[in-house]
């Protein structure tokens, strides 16, 4: 029985940020841009956080299901390295202003950018073992970056957002080839997030290992399924991605490693295989445990489909963990993904001028874990809620009470 993804949505936040325009106002070197290979970057409102995230992407999934079909979800989780509190998982508020059933398991998992695979996988063999005919599990990677690293060369490639994943045994947008993953994983201290408002790292580091874990994982597949090979076993390659700079590179460490050929000849099958998944990224910036799957969107929305193809995906979570699958997407799954409309999602985002921008990411600090009691009043940023919420019942963060988070519906 085929178990993976039935219906996929992303949630690309109400609005962006011109990297040239942050480029130019920190004064950073304009000769990186090219290594970054963004535009435009996602900006989470201080109203918003990881749940509202979360549940503004899978709402349309779960709205589009039959009451029956929706007592059919017997897991929600929710992989995030954005997680609002030690002991309570975030999916438990999901669950809720999702009006999903009780008779369900609700976990969070973490582990930095990889806990999307880690929910995705998990996921997977729960409903391959599940004795329910229909059986599905809703699985969502959702973050929220902490206050951008003013400065900085990380700051620029900061995004915010979800992808949300309806997954059963009618996998149309991504069947998963059961048996067929590779695993790299060891302990490095490339990018952490020791206290709610800071991200720190090794940038030189962290790509380091992005690329060993790429080989080193790819080889791992390989041990798995022995025909396997880089340039002919997959027709398209959806990789993690940071910012589309560094999955260029990484590609090219790649095929060094396991099929060198002439710069030239490695550019195009980059051009032609890898480069669709990036376009959302490019305007959207990294939304770190969803980033792989929005790049699934991507590639999906980009590509022709006219027949079943196989995917190599490759997630990378800092500390670190990774993985390379593989699967196959349908054109049905084409059409499922095109019906939510994320193109026009990432088009429909407001522009933020840099002193809205420093302004929102000033009173952000006050959605991040550890918060008390706080009221989230709209009035300093009025033009950009009303303008991007006000009447379009997407949920957003009320008031925190005594460290319980209370949100409402736009």
């Amino acid at each position: 029985m085929s178990v993976g993804i039935e219906a996929i949505n992303a949630y690309v936040g109400r609005a962006c940020l011109g990297v040239r325009e942050l480029f130019e106002a920190r004064g950073l070197d304009a000769r990186r841009m090219a290594n970054l290979m963004m535009e435009r970057k996602s900006v989470n409102l201080p109203c918003e956080d990881p749940v509202t995230n979360a549940v503004n992407a899978a709402r349309p999934l779960v709205q589009a299901l039959s009451p029956a079909e929706r007592e059919k979800i017997e897991l929600v989780v929710v992989g995030t390295e954005s997680g609002l509190d030690f002991g309570k998982p975030i999916s438990t508020y999901v669950q809720d202003h999702l009006g999903l059933g009780r008779r369900c398991r609700s976990f969070e998992v973490k582990h930095a950018c990889y806990g999307g695979t880690a929910a995705l996988q998990t996921a997977a063999a729960v409903i391959a073992a599940s004795p329910v005919p229909g059986a599905r599990a809703l699985v969502i990677a959702a973050d929220a970056s902490s206050v951008a690293a003013r400065a900085t060369y990380w700051e620029p490639s900061q995004g915010a957002g979800a992808v949300a994943m309806l997954v059963g045994n009618d996998p149309q947008v991504l069947a998963l080839d059961p048996g067929a993953n590779g695993y790299h994983s060891f302990e490095v201290m490339d990018t952490l997030r020791p206290r709610p408002d800071l991200e720190a790292g090794d940038s030189d580091l962290s790509l380091m290992a992005y690329m060993e874990c790429l080989v080193h994982s790819f080889r791992a597949y390989r041990e798995r399924v022995p025909a396997a090979e880089l340039t002919t076993s997959f027709d398209h390659l959806v990789f993690h991605t940071p910012f589309a700079g560094m999955v260029k590179g990484a590609y090219r460490r790649l095929r060094r490693a396991e099929s060198p050929a002439a710069p030239a000849e490695i550019d195009a099958d980059f051009a032609t295989r890898v480069e669709p998944c990036l376009r959302y990224a490019v305007q959207v910036g990294n939304i770190y445990s969803a980033s792989l799957y929005l790049a699934l969107c991507s590639l999906v929305d980009h590509v022709p489909l006219d027949a079943p193809k196989r995917l190599g995906l490759f997630s990378y979570g800092s500390g670190c963990a990774s993985e390379f699958y593989s699967g196959v997407v349908t054109p049905a799954g084409r059409r499922r993904s095109a019906e939510r409309g994320i193109a026009a999602a990432i088009a429909d985002r407001y522009p933020l001028s840099l002193p809205e921008y420093e302004l929102i990411s000033d009173l952000s600090l006050h959605r991040m874990a550890g918060v008390r009691d706080h009221a989230y009043d709209t009035s300093a940023y009025v033009d950009v809620y009303e303008r991007q919420f006000a009447g379009r019942g997407l949920l957003v963060l009320d008031k925190v009470v005594d460290f319980h988070r209370r949100y409402r519906w736009s």
